[in-house]
């Protein structure tokens, strides 16, 4: 035998009708059915978050169908799958071990970089190249690492992938998936979903894991699970209160005469002395404040470290050759080729606002064919 499974061997380890059952009733090697709901829930929340970024990186609504999950082998790929497409793989590098694979058509990834190339996704008659498959890495690594945060979320730990490299695959030509990855060679898990970019794209992609991975997967998101039930159902116990103390009888006291200051009360329960002992016990932390000293030759007019930070600001600069005031019914008689007098003298300066504000005069100069205006005099406002 060379090691690979064949479809009567597949089919039998899917119905569980073959191979050693364990304890929870599933076959030696493969999911159980709450396992592979499971790995369905995660697929759904990780894939969820990453057509959220993906919504962000192409500007098109992003729509991710409910993930099916299944069993597979390269066989059953290189059969359903349109070629050449292209493998993505994401390694993960903190808190689980193992990677995955994304399977694209070729036609998906030329429109996914186009779009976020600035392009409208129509620009795909171009050659599947290095720039396309940069693309695409970078495209999946936001897009994974948006899934693995939510994945940490889940499995209440550190998860951080290595970055993704993408390979422009012809299946007819690969012999042997191991060739990819070596979990390729034998059976792994499918998950499959619909993709829809707007009126672009809608196909249908995969997610490739090893069985391993995704028990290790399933049994993190268990273990926390139980973790904050636990966590709960201590909380929700009820704390054992402490007995209340029993007041002690106050003692009776004689009314004070006239000439006598009346004592104070001590609290129920607790003598004068104790009281004062409990006030005197408090700590107080006490200190002096502290300000900052103003330094003698702080100028704020020389101070301009942080002119920088605005020299990009975008100003309107109005050039004014005069002004006037009319009536309404002298401007309702206005008409091509009526003059109007301004309360600018000839030769007179022009005025140069800026947003607004007056702060300069000049005289109009002319450049090439365009009208410019020659800075004269500074106004210091």
């Amino acid at each position: 035998m060379d090691g690979v499974l064949s479809q009567e061997e597949i089919s039998a380890l899917l119905s569980g009708d073959t191979g050693a059952e364990t304890a929870d009733g599933s076959v030696e090697g493969t999911l159980t059915s709450d396992e592979i709901d499971a790995i369905g829930e995660i697929s759904n929340i990780s894939m969820g978050t990453a057509a959220t970024t993906l919504f962000s990186l192409v500007n098109r609504k992003v729509e991710i169908s409910t993930p099916v999950v299944t069993f597979a082998t390269w066989d059953d790929i290189v059969e359903e799958y349109e070629r050449p497409c292209v493998f993505i793989r994401i390694a993960y590098t903190v808190g689980l071990d193992g990677s995955n694979l994304l399977v694209l058509r070729e036609q998906d990834v030329k429109i996914i970089t186009d779009l976020m190339m600035g392009g409208d996704g129509t620009n795909t008659d171009v050659e599947l190249g290095e720039l396309h498959l940069s693309a695409i890495c970078e495209a999946m690594n936001q897009m994974m690492g948006s899934a693995a945060t939510s994945l940490s979320s889940m499995l209440n730990k550190m998860i951080d992938i290595s970055p993704p490299t993408a390979d422009l695959i012809d299946l007819k030509d690969t012999i042997d998936g191991t060739e990819i990855d070596e979990f390729l060679g034998g059976q792994f898990v499918k998950i499959s979903f619909l993709m829809e970019i707007g009126d672009l794209v809608k196909s249908n992609i995969m997610q490739l894991y090893p069985i391993s991975f995704a028990k290790e997967m399933c049994s993190g998101v268990s273990q926390n699970m139980e973790a904050d039930s636990s966590s709960v159902a201590n909380s929700s116990q009820p704390e054992p209160q402490a007995a209340a103390p029993v007041p002690q009888p106050v003692p009776q006291q004689a009314q004070p005469m006239p000439q006598q200051m009346p004592q104070m009360q001590p609290m129920m329960g607790m003598p004068m002395n104790d009281m004062s002992q409990m006030y005197a016990q408090q700590p107080v932390n006490v200190q002096p404040a502290q300000f900052q000293a103003f330094a003698g030759d702080f100028n704020p007019i020389t101070q301009q470290e942080n002119i920088g930070l605005i020299m990009d600001v975008p100003l309107d600069v109005t050039v004014e050759l005069g002004r006037t005031s009319k009536s309404i019914q002298d401007i309702l008689e206005f008409a091509p080729g009526t003059i109007i007098e301004l309360n600018k003298i000839a030769g007179e300066p022009i005025d140069v606002l800026v947003n607004g504000k007056y702060v300069a005069k000049g005289e109009v100069v002319v450049l090439e064919e365009s009208f410019g205006v020659r800075i004269t005099e500074i106004i210091n406002n």
